[in-house]
């Protein structure tokens, strides 16, 4: 029994240096892995996309980092344009509204014809 208790005692023995030096190569094994995995990921996420730039090509780690940031930054500026147009849309409508309204107001101030409003509404409505 004492020899298995010699093999247990052995970490209570280390100092807390001895300890983060075997401990260190683990946790760097750990991180590499995250990175790898999370890069394999990437290249399985963008794999249509990979293939459009770079048919039949076995891609490094840092071709498949530098394809994703393109990607995103190039679906980014999409977005962004996207964005502006269907502000640029909604502001125009708007504007058209509000306009519609104080034609609507003024027509219903001021005594015009009826045939005159009706033209005018017509209009405005097309």
């Amino acid at each position: 029994m004492a020899p298995s208790a010699v093999f247990m005692e052995p970490d209570n023995l280390l100092t807390p240096k001895e300890k983060n030096k075997l401990r260190k190569p683990v946790v760097e094994k750990m991180r590499r892995d995250r990175i790898n995995s999370s890069i394999e990921q990437l290249k399985l996420l963008l794999e249509k996309e990979f293939q459009r730039h770079q048919p039949n090509s076995k891609l490094e780690k840092a071709d498949v980092l530098e394809m994703t940031v393109s990607y995103l930054k190039q679906q980014s500026q999409l977005q962004m344009k996207r964005s502006f147009h269907k502000s640029s849309q909604f502001d125009f409508r708007e504007g058209y509204s509000r306009c519609l309204q104080e034609a609507f107001r003024f027509l219903s101030l001021h005594k015009v014809r009826t045939e005159t409003q009706t033209k005018l509404l017509s209009h405005f409505q097309k």
